[in-house]
């Protein structure tokens, strides 16, 4: 039997272990950075010693007992919760919007049960909304000034977009809560890993019958693998084809490093930026993430993030227009039409997973993958 798995991500990994833990078959994984973990990696700050995610700030989360027993196999998770502030007109509150945002906002006193009413208010100043967009939909939500205020602009820096042109569904990973709670995810578990992403990624591949690649580009050496008996591929799915029918848009990110000589910056892991005159939307503090570890005291780290629209080279999130849904039809009608292979992941699906989600996926994909190969 020959397997081969493209990328090493949390997709890639986990098949590979499962594959080789469960079916006793070896792989090869072939990933084209330098390093495993895809963009989950993780590494140490040689001027400050603080683990920073370098691909953007990872948190996980679940309500997946299956996904939560089957993670815990490869790392402990602390008791961290994820808070994210926003800055807005020089002000900082609390996101996502809760009720400490609507009065600090309006300069009310409002109690929980009186936000509905208050919130309803708002929305009905508003006419002819079209809920099948990200504005509209996220107005019918919260009214027009606290959108104008915390999503409009941090949305057209992250997509480069106007927000009429994107669909709800976006918009709908945006919690809204009556309550001061401020934990940002709703999920039942959720923590940082004890020991980093990469320590994870390292016992995910840690079996003898994987046979790792780093440095290796999957098209370079494509043709070595024609006769595979499974191909499991999680980058692009229009690279994989050539962009046969176009190009998939993405949005991918870059950062500035920034080391201060102070013992906390701004007092939090992630502090959004709402206006568009700040070219950032977004600022982490990595230290914030493991606050039980020893930490250099009189430095710290900080991470400005930005938003570009990707050349095909390093692609984070889908575009999820018409346009690119159309072309995604296309694409995995191709993929379906394979045999020996399988295209999934964010990248191969184009879809927005979160981890956990596509580590659910991952081992979805093995309970098919266990079926095929015990019958043979």
């Amino acid at each position: 039997m020959k397997i081969v798995i493209v990328g090493s991500g949390f997709f890639g990994s986990v098949l590979a272990e499962r594959i080789t833990s469960i079916l006793k078959i070896p792989v090869t994984v072939i990933e084209k950075r330098e390093h495993i973990g895809g963009n989950c990696y993780s590494k140490i700050d040689p001027d400050t010693k603080i683990e920073y995610h370098a691909y953007g700030p990872h948190i996980f989360h679940t309500s997946n007992e299956t996904v939560w027993n089957y993670i815990n196999n490869f790392t402990e998770f602390t008791s961290y919760k994820h808070q994210v502030l926003s800055t807005h007109n020089g002000k900082v509150y609390q996101m996502p919007v809760n009720l400490e945002t609507i009065n600090s906002f309006y300069n009310l006193n409002l109690k929980p049960y009186e936000v509905e009413t208050f919130l309803q208010r708002e929305i009905s100043k508003e006419a002819n909304l079209d809920l099948t967009n990200f504005e509209d939909y996220t107005i019918s939500k919260i009214g027009r000034p606290l959108y104008n205020a915390f999503i409009k602009g941090y949305t057209h820096k992250q997509w480069n977009l106007d927000p009429k042109e994107m669909p709800a569904s976006i918009a709908m990973r945006l919690p809204y809560r009556s309550n001061y709670e401020e934990s940002y995810y709703h999920s039942k578990w959720q923590g940082m890993p004890t020991k980093g992403y990469t320590a994870i990624f390292k016992k995910l591949l840690s079996n003898k019958q994987i046979e790792l690649k780093l440095n290796t580009d999957f098209f370079d050496i494509r043709d070595q693998f024609n006769d595979v008996d499974l191909l499991i591929y999680s980058g692009p799915i229009d690279r994989f084809f050539d962009y046969k029918h176009g190009k998939l848009d993405w949005r991918t990110l870059y950062f500035e490093h920034q080391i201060m000589d102070v013992d906390d910056f701004q007092g939090t892991a992630q502090m959004n930026f709402a206006d568009l005159d700040i070219p950032y939307t977004r600022i982490i503090e990595p230290k914030h993430f493991h606050p039980e570890r020893e930490q250099i005291s009189d430095k710290t780290l900080i991470i400005k993030e930005f938003s570009k629209l990707d050349d095909g080279s390093n692609p984070y999130y889908p575009i999820n227009n018409v346009k690119n849904q159309e072309l995604i039809i296309k694409y995995k009608e191709m993929a379906k039409a394979e045999k020996n292979l399988i295209i999934a992941g964010r990248l191969g699906d184009y879809k927005y997973y979160d981890m956990h989600q596509t580590i659910a996926s991952a081992l979805l994909a093995f309970e098919d993958i266990k079926k095929r190969f015990e019958s043979i």
